[in-house]
């Protein structure tokens, strides 16, 4: 049986994020240096440096940590990771995908650049992002590199984020979807790059077997409840508070888990996979506490 896992009333959040994010920006800052053609450097800087929470790159980093390695082991790929992430949210506001307006408290990319040098711009930062963690990862076994270049490829792929892209919009409009079709969009469209992120950390710390297995069923199970939680804010939050567009998903009559199971259910669906997802860290004790705090920061935007 699984340790339950407590809050950790000690452990500093908020100071945590603020260090690593503080780590992430500045190389990513010189990850996209200004270079020819200026216009296509400035589009992917535009997107990359707008802030943002930094989740799965911080997963990254917790996960080599826990895994026994230093996090600067672990950086180049969590940076490439954030290329990753943001190469699906320039693509995933176009008007061909969700027409989103803004993102990140500004302009949506081709809000602001036209469509086409955003859908380049994201071209770009997922080429880049492989380029990144070729040329700057050191001290790691090629192994362990290659293990992860893979992760990444096919969370980004047509079994992850972009396959269940596709399964989103194939099912837009539709009367009646399943909670299991649901589950198996949002594990591609969201929770395959999460997974990823947590995993690209723990191979690069050399985690055994054991411990890869706990962390990738936490990142599955947090990837999941983040997603519930986004489907829920998307309905009763506002785009100042979010900084992204809100109420699409309901206007493009998008399968999400309020349209599917209503806001009360969709939140005890949530809390519960945050809850599986603390227990699978039981037995590493203080050493998950960055991992345990990130989960309860994901539920507690809801309660």
């Amino acid at each position: 049986m699984l340790m339950h896992v407590e809050p950790s009333h000690s452990f500093d959040l908020a100071a945590y994020l603020g260090s690593r994010r503080a780590r992430i920006d500045a190389t990513l800052e010189s990850l996209i240096a200004l270079e020819e053609p200026r216009v296509l450097f400035e589009a992917m800087r535009y997107s990359l440096l707008a802030g943002g929470k930094r989740l799965r790159p911080i997963l990254c980093l917790a996960a080599c940590e826990l895994s026994g390695a230093r996090a600067e082991v672990a950086l180049p790929t969590a940076c490439a990771i954030e290329m990753i992430h943001t190469m699906s949210l320039i693509h995933d506001d176009l008007p061909a995908m969700d027409d989103a307006d803004c993102r990140r408290g500004r302009l949506a990319s081709h809000k602001m650049h036209g469509e086409a040098l955003a859908i380049l711009a994201g071209d770009s930062l997922l080429a880049h992002s492989f380029e990144v963690i070729a040329r700057h990862t050191s001290g790691v076994p090629a192994k362990r590199i290659l293990a992860v270049i893979a992760e990444l490829g096919r969370a980004a792929g047509p079994r992850g984020l972009a396959g269940g892209q596709v399964e989103d919009l194939t099912h837009e409009g539709k009367r009646c979807v399943s909670v299991e079709t649901l589950e198996d969009i949002h594990h591609r469209k969201t929770g395959a790059l999460l997974t990823a992120s947590v995993l690209s950390g723990a191979l690069l710390g050399g985690a055994d077997g054991p411990t890869k297995g706990r962390l990738r069923r936490y990142a599955e199970r947090l990837g999941l409840a983040f997603q519930i939680v986004d489907d829920i804010l998307d309905v009763t939050s506002t785009c100042e508070a979010l900084g992204k567009s809100v109420g699409r998903d309901a206007s493009a009559q998008k399968a999400t888990y309020p349209r599917v199971l209503g806001l009360a259910e969709s939140t005890r669906l949530a809390e519960a996979l945050i809850a599986d997802a603390k227990d699978e860290l039981g037995c590493f004790g203080e050493r998950a506490a960055p991992l345990v705090a990130l989960a309860e920061s994901t539920i507690a935007a809801i309660r």
